[in-house]
């Protein structure tokens, strides 16, 4: 049979393994940072009438430029955005895929701060740019000075900030952000995939767009919105940005179908988002009660936590699915992660955790 290896593919994709995460059949699955709630069944009615409406035009292309669902964004976003600041792809992964695409490539670089999410230098693989890793601190915080210092030092043509990062939770001060965009000779996007979850006083960077042009913010309807089926992200910049975007976007990217399903989801967002605080009462609890037992926490602005086993985290993350709860190992040495989930659910891991002292 033919292998991966007998195939000419390229010599910087050999000896890798797709990214992913295990989809196991357990009880409990904390290991995706998706909302543990399902649609509520008005909103899924509606979300099939949009989606049937569509069914007997589907002989046609669908809007390439996705205009009503970019200017549905927008008005999502609050007032002071327009569809013009607005591209939508199929999840913040693509868009960011883009971003590279046009941004970075061969002979360019992209730096993001680690541990932070995993795709990012995935996608620089991708597109044949260099990525540079740098370095997170104490607790898993970026101050200003090491941002800088690190910008400095690579002069990355595109800068990765996640905020809330993943998988730490960890949020950033926008001086940070601020500082980087100072300091930085090209893009600098900050994911804000889980922002929703922020806790009080947190301060999106959208706040910062009417004043830096190389400024890019992403989210995504995956988590907040429960809609991670439905492969929706989508970026907020200048109308520049997303001019320069379209020249890699592939013709009519987003289908008829999602591009309906997600408008239908954004018209019924307070259903949809009445979750979100929900979900951080458990997030909390986590945190808390983690803690409370001689656990180290890392702060969380996200719906999950990251969370110290106090040993090897592969053995750890074995024990909690013995007892059917999947979490999440992302290869940070002692730590595991684990999403947070319906107050069942999270009954269901505090108990499982005890054996991991057991």
């Amino acid at each position: 049979m033919t292998s991966l290896d007998d195939l000419p593919i390229r010599a910087d994709l050999r000896g890798l393994t797709p990214y992913g995460a295990p989809q196991l059949d357990v009880s409990v699955r904390l290991n995706t940072n998706e909302n543990s709630y399902p649609v509520p069944d008005a909103v899924a009615e509606t979300i099939g009438r949009a989606i049937a409406a569509e069914l007997r035009d589907l002989n046609r292309y669908p809007d390439r430029d996705a205009v009503a669902l970019r200017g549905d964004l927008a008005a999502y976003l609050g007032a002071g955005f327009n569809l013009d600041q607005i591209w939508a792809a199929n999840g913040s992964n693509e868009v960011h895929q883009q971003l590279l695409q046009v941004f970075g490539g061969p002979g360019r670089t992209a730096l993001g701060f680690l541990p932070a999410y995993s795709m990012h230098p995935l996608l620089a693989l991708g597109t044949g740019t260099r990525w540079a890793p740098a370095r997170r601190g104490v607790d898993f915080g970026l101050t200003v000075a090491e941002a800088v210092a690190q910008v400095r030092e690579h002069r990355p043509d595109v800068v990765f900030l996640c905020s809330p990062n993943n998988p730490t939770g960890t949020v950033l001060d926008l001086a940070v952000v601020t500082a980087v965009l100072a300091e930085a000779p090209g893009m600098v996007v900050v994911d804000e995939a889980y922002a929703e979850f922020a806790r009080a006083g947190t301060v999106s960077a959208l706040s910062l767009l009417g004043d830096h042009p190389r400024l890019v913010v992403t989210r995504t309807m995956s988590k907040a919105f429960g809609f991670a089926g439905g492969r929706l992200g989508y970026l907020a910049a200048d109308p520049a940005v997303v001019a320069a975007v379209q020249l890699v976007r592939l013709p009519y990217h987003l289908s008829a179908l999602t591009q309906a399903a997600a408008r239908a989801a954004l018209a019924h967002r307070d259903e949809l988002l009445s979750t979100v605080s929900a979900i951080k009462v458990q997030r909390d609890r986590i945190v808390t009660e983690l803690r409370a037992r001689g656990h180290r926490v890392a702060d969380s602005d996200a719906n999950f936590v990251l969370f110290e086993v106090g040993g090897d985290q592969r053995a750890a993350w074995q024990v909690l699915l013995d007892a059917g709860i999947l979490v999440r190992d992302v290869g940070l040495p002692g730590w595991l992660r684990v999403t947070a989930g319906t107050p069942a659910e999270t009954d269901a891991f505090l108990i499982a955790v005890e054996k991991l002292s057991s």
